[in-house]
């Protein structure tokens, strides 16, 4: 899918490319890749780099244009894992800026609501627009990872009572986002300090709106790295928690057979073809019933003294 807009706000969409637009391109079929490639003079390898899932962050300089992939967080709603990265490839050249994505996003401004859409209105430069995107992606991190964290909070009230490995399933899913983000987000450090340091670099830089772009990406990577650590202590805690658990349950179904036991012993014994006491007895039944109940309550409250159940 191809969208060409006005203006980097996303809200005035054009038919044609014209002086200072931005071309959207979103998970490009063969023939789209083509006319982008042919009509814009983008390279065949850049549009497959942006649309490998796994390519990594980096920044390449060339003449007439200079290219960019960040790696941004997206939410799966089809998958076993709640959340992951994707390239975004952004083309830049001198009138025209072009980016790449595998599917729709938050950070891209035309898939947000009007208010964050506006904040892109006000740029005119490719570069600022950029930084902008960085910005946005950091955002976008920290908003996923307060949800992660809430996430596992409830997987952790389970894990208490649990004795299945269903519950460490889910956390681990949760470890390999963080792991995902920690990634991804270093190498999106990678290159804005690479942006803020390239002599290549000619139209003017926002220094305040850089800044907030690379504070936000280390707020993101520290989150991130925390919330892992968190997590692999928690994991191997809980995973003694359900061991725990198994333990107490196997111990609960032993005393349970063994109290079960003393009447099934009394019935064989008096079942058997021998001469036994009472055979004769009109009281022989219910007296073998309470003498039965009444050792296995023993049975019972010797167990409970030693807090065993």
């Amino acid at each position: 899918m191809i969208k060409i807009f006005k203006t980097f706000g996303g809200y005035v969409e054009i038919s044609q490319p014209q002086n200072n637009c931005w071309v959207n391109v979103v998970n490009p079929d063969q023939s789209e890749m083509e006319k982008i490639s042919k009509e814009f003079s983008i390279p065949t390898t850049l549009i497959n780099d942006v649309l490998d899932p796994d390519e990594r962050s980096r920044i390449e300089f060339d003449e007439h244009w200079s290219f960019i992939i960040l790696r941004i967080p997206i939410e799966n709603h089809n998958n076993s894992i709640p959340f992951s990265t994707i390239p975004l490839g952004v083309f830049m050249k001198e009138n025209q800026i072009i980016t790449i994505c595998l599917q729709e996003n938050e950070v891209l401004p035309v898939a947000l609501p009007n208010a964050i859409s506006e904040q892109y209105m006000h740029i005119t430069d490719n570069l600022n627009f950029v930084l902008r995107l960085f910005l946005r992606s950091g955002n976008i991190y920290l908003k996923y990872l307060k949800q992660i964290n809430q996430m596992t909070g409830m997987i952790e009230q389970d894990l208490e009572k649990s004795i299945k490995n269903r519950e460490l399933n889910k956390l681990l899913k949760m470890e390999k986002c963080l792991v995902y983000f920690i990634t991804s987000i270093k190498a999106n450090e990678l290159v804005l300090a690479r942006l803020k340091t390239s002599k290549k670099i000619t139209s003017e830089m926002n220094e305040d709106l850089l800044e907030d772009a690379i504070i936000e990406n280390k707020q993101a990577l520290e989150l991130s790295r925390i919330y892992s650590d968190i997590q692999s202590g928690m994991m191997d805690a809980f995973a003694s928690v359900i061991s725990n658990n198994l333990n107490i349950v196997m111990k609960q179904l032993t005393l349970i057979s063994i109290i079960l036991m003393i009447p099934t012993l009394i019935a064989s014994i008096f079942g058997m073809n021998v001469p036994i006491p009472f055979e004769s007895s009109y009281w022989a039944l219910p007296i073998i019933i309470f003498l039965s109940l009444g050792l296995s309550f023993l049975c019972v409250i010797v167990f409970r003294k030693r807090r065993w159940i």
